[in-house]
């Protein structure tokens, strides 16, 4: 008796549509932890609230991640909490390519030497999204808490990633894309984008002047791989009436000495090579 030939390849079940493959339990407790992530220290019922469940579902939903640690409830308070195990979990995506631990020392000294908020991001799915930052302990400062998303046409970090990207990559990132206006001074034309990009690219850094918010500058440079890609950015951001006109050059420099500080620990080729 001949023997049936063997199936192969993936089950069928495999090739469901994206709303028929997902788990829809999981993906009530992933919403979860996206709302504890961006609004900590809230109640069962404004969370219940916010994302349009009953508060019996998301009191399972809540009482199964506090098992696991991924949640926190303050019983003085009744509010909840992102828990120690996602913090456990978020930060294992800092370590992939250790960028972050690298830029620690160069982002403190950058604090210390201008007195202003230093920054750390990466590009994410055409955004830029911050990963880490030294606090000034000024009172007025900027303030990007890690996994804070911003869009790249108006960050210092993401012109800083911009710039190095051909002009093949810039057309394909923006193609049918409006680059939003978030003040005056937002670049809001690709064209003129893309110039200022070339700038950036000639100095080594890019510049934030009040393009995201009104009365913030950013100076931002970026950070190399072995392969002389750029996978991070660092900067310096504050208020205009710190990081006045004046004071750009000499922040600028600072900033580039510790991007290139950063991207020789990673081992990227010499300034002379690029």
């Amino acid at each position: 008796m001949a023997q049936q030939p063997r199936k192969k390849g993936r089950p069928r079940a495999f090739y469901a549509k994206p709303e028929q493959s997902t788990i829809q339990s999981l993906d009530r407790a992933i919403d979860v932890l996206d709302l504890l992530a961006s609004r900590s220290g809230l109640t069962l019922t404004e969370i219940a609230t916010g994302l349009d469940q009953s508060p019996a579902t998301m009191h399972r939903v809540l009482s199964t991640l506090q098992a696991r640690d991924l949640v926190e409830m303050d019983g003085q308070s009744q509010t909840w909490h992102i828990g120690a195990a996602a913090y456990r979990i978020g930060s294992a995506f800092l370590h992939r390519s250790g960028v972050a631990e690298r830029s620690r020392p160069a982002m403190r000294r950058l604090m210390e030497q201008t007195g202003e908020t230093s920054n750390l991001g990466i590009e994410m799915n055409g955004s830029v999204m911050f990963i880490g930052q030294v606090e000034t302990a000024e009172t007025i400062r900027a303030f990007f808490p890690p996994g804070t998303i911003s869009p790249m046409h108006a960050s210092g970090i993401g012109k800083a990633l911009l710039s190095r990207y051909s002009d093949d990559q810039f057309d394909r990132l923006f193609a049918g894309r409006d680059l939003e206006g978030f003040t005056g001074k937002t670049v809001t034309d690709a064209e003129a984008l893309r110039q200022d990009l070339r700038r950036a690219r000639a100095r080594g850094w890019a510049l934030d002047d009040e393009e995201k918010a009104t009365g913030m500058r950013c100076v931002a440079a970026p950070i190399l791989n072995i392969y002389g890609e750029a996978i991070a950015g660092i900067s310096v951001s504050g208020p205009t009436s710190r990081m006045s006109e004046d004071r750009i050059d000499e922040i600028a420099a600072r900033v580039c000495a510790a991007a290139q500080e950063v991207s020789r620990g990673l081992g990227a080729p010499s300034p002379a090579g690029d």
